[in-house]
C-alpha cells in the first residue's frame, strides 16, 4: 500500500467541499489531471472509489465520509504547524481566506476590504458563501475562516467581536405616491410590503418587534435575499424594511429613498466570529485586525 500524501488530502478536501474534481483543482492552482490523478491515487490506497459521479456532482461514498473527519483533522494539524513556523506577512502572503456572510454584507463591506487587499496584500484571495445552518460547523472545522453577521445561536468554543451597529429604515420608490417624507403607523400598515428572509442579518427582529405591537402588515412578496429588493421596490409602490448601511448604499444606486419607521426598532450588533482552535493562527487574526480597523465603530442614526 502506497504512502498518503499531503496533495492527494488536498485533492480529497477540494473535492469534498466543491462536489467537482474541475473545481477542485481550480481552488488547488493545479491541472484537472493532476487532480484525477491524486484521486485515483486516493481511491487506490483506499480500495473505494470515494466519490462516485450523480446529478449533484461528486457525492462522497460511505467509506469517504467515514474517513472525512480524520483527514480534515489532519490537514488542519498540518496547517497549525506550518502557520506556527512561517509568520504572516501580508505583502507577500498567498493565502486563500473563506469567510460566510450575508448578501448585506457582500453588497456592503466585500468591495472596501477588496480594494484594501489589492494594496496592502495583493497576493491574499478572498472566498465567500452565504450564511448558513452549516456555518457554526464549517467554521469549527476550518473550512471558513470568519463569519461575518447576526448569528447569536453561536455558543461555547466561539468568538465574536462586534464591528458596527445597525438599524432599519424604510425604503420606498422616490415617486411613491402616498408617503412623503414621514411614514405614520397608519400607512405603514395600509401599504403593501415586501418581506425579506435572509439568515444572519437580524432582520428576525423586525419580525418580533412588529408582532409584538400589534402592527399588521400586507405582504405583497418574500423574498430570499437583499439583492434585488431595490429594484424591486424602485418599480413599485411596494414598502420594505432595510438594515440602514444598506439602505443609504440602495439610495445612490436606485430610484428609492429612505423613510425612519413609525414605530421604534431595535439595534443590532453585526460582528465577526470565528471558531477557538483558530484563535491564536497569524493569518486569521489579521484578518480580524484588518476587518476591525475598516469597520470597526459605526453607530446607526438617531
Amino acid at each position: 500500500m502506497s504512502k498518503l500524501d499531503l496533495e492527494w488530502l488536498k485533492v480529497f478536501d477540494e473535492v469534498w467541499q466543491t462536489a467537482s474534481v474541475s473545481k477542485a483543482a481550480e481552488r488547488l492552482g493545479i491541472a484537472q489531471a493532476a487532480a484525477s490523478t491524486a484521486l485515483n491515487k486516493l481511491r487506490a490506497h483506499f480500495d473505494d472509489r470515494l466519490f462516485e459521479r450523480t446529478a449533484l456532482g461528486m457525492q462522497p461514498t460511505p467509506h469517504a465520509q467515514k474517513i472525512q473527519p480524520a483527514l480534515r483533522e489532519a490537514l488542519a494539524q498540518i496547517e497549525r504547524a506550518r502557520a506556527s513556523r512561517e509568520a504572516f506577512v501580508p505583502e507577500r502572503a498567498t493565502r486563500r481566506f473563506r469567510i460566510c456572510l450575508t448578501d448585506i454584507s457582500e453588497v456592503v463591506l466585500l468591495p472596501r476590504l477588496l480594494d484594501h487587499l489589492g494594496r496592502v496584500a495583493p497576493g491574499v484571495q478572498i472566498e465567500t458563501e452565504i450564511i448558513s445552518g452549516a456555518s457554526s460547523r464549517r467554521l469549527e472545522d476550518g473550512e471558513i475562516d470568519l463569519a461575518v453577521g447576526f448569528m447569536p445561536q453561536l455558543d461555547a468554543g466561539f468568538y465574536g467581536q462586534t464591528l458596527f451597529w445597525q438599524n432599519f429604515v424604510c425604503l420606498v420608490a422616490q415617486d411613491h405616491p402616498r408617503i412623503g417624507a414621514r411614514l405614520t403607523r397608519k400607512a405603514f400598515s395600509a401599504e403593501s410590503h415586501a418581506l425579506i428572509a435572509s439568515s444572519g442579518t437580524g432582520h428576525a427582529i423586525v419580525d418580533k418587534t412588529i408582532a409584538r405591537a400589534g402592527i399588521e402588515r400586507r405582504v405583497a412578496v418574500r423574498l430570499s435575499s437583499f439583492l434585488g429588493v431595490a429594484r424591486i421596490v424602485a418599480q413599485t409602490q411596494l414598502l420594505a424594511v432595510v438594515p440602514r448601511i444598506l439602505g443609504e448604499i440602495l439610495s445612490t444606486q436606485e430610484p428609492v429613498r429612505l423613510v425612519e419607521p413609525p414605530f421604534a426598532l431595535p439595534d443590532y450588533a453585526v460582528k465577526q466570529h470565528w471558531h477557538a482552535r483558530f484563535h491564536a493562527d497569524d493569518g486569521n487574526a489579521w484578518l480580524r485586525r484588518t476587518l476591525a480597523q475598516l469597520f470597526g465603530g459605526r453607530r446607526p442614526a438617531p
